[in-house]
């Protein structure tokens, strides 16, 4: 199994800037390079919502229109770390940030097998 610890989570003011980490492991985890990585939020109330996610390769990302021109998703293959790196933070981007891969992904939770514990990401006005 994989195993995904992310950090980096906490109360900002608006305006602010966060960085969320991810690191990978696990015994059955071959290699971190070969999977998908993407970023959910869940707020309260409101269903987990895609964020943003990066491929194999990291020749392709996709972030949310809410978080576009904020936040960025990128990854360290050779430190098995994914991160993303949020700016310009929002009270609205207030919820718990999950970290996730997966051999298949994209915007659909649905599509990552493994996930992160979370993180809460509380933005104050």
């Amino acid at each position: 199994q994989v195993q995904l610890v992310e950090s980096g989570g906490g109360l900002v003011q608006a305006g602010g800037s966060l960085r969320l980490s991810c690191a990978a492991s696990g015994r059955t985890f071959s290699s971190f390079s070969n999977y998908v990585m993407g970023w959910f939020r869940q707020a309260p109330g409101k269903e987990r919502e895609f964020v943003a996610f990066i491929n194999r390769g990291g020749s392709e990302v996709n972030h949310a229109d809410s978080v576009k021109g904020r936040f960025t998703i990128s990854r360290d293959d050779a430190k098995n770390t994914g991160f993303l790196q949020m700016n310009s933070l929002k009270p609205e981007d207030t919820a718990v940030y999950y970290c996730a891969a997966g051999q298949s992904g994209g915007s659909s939770w649905r599509s990552y097998r493994y996930w992160g514990q979370g993180t809460q990401v509380t933005v104050s006005s």
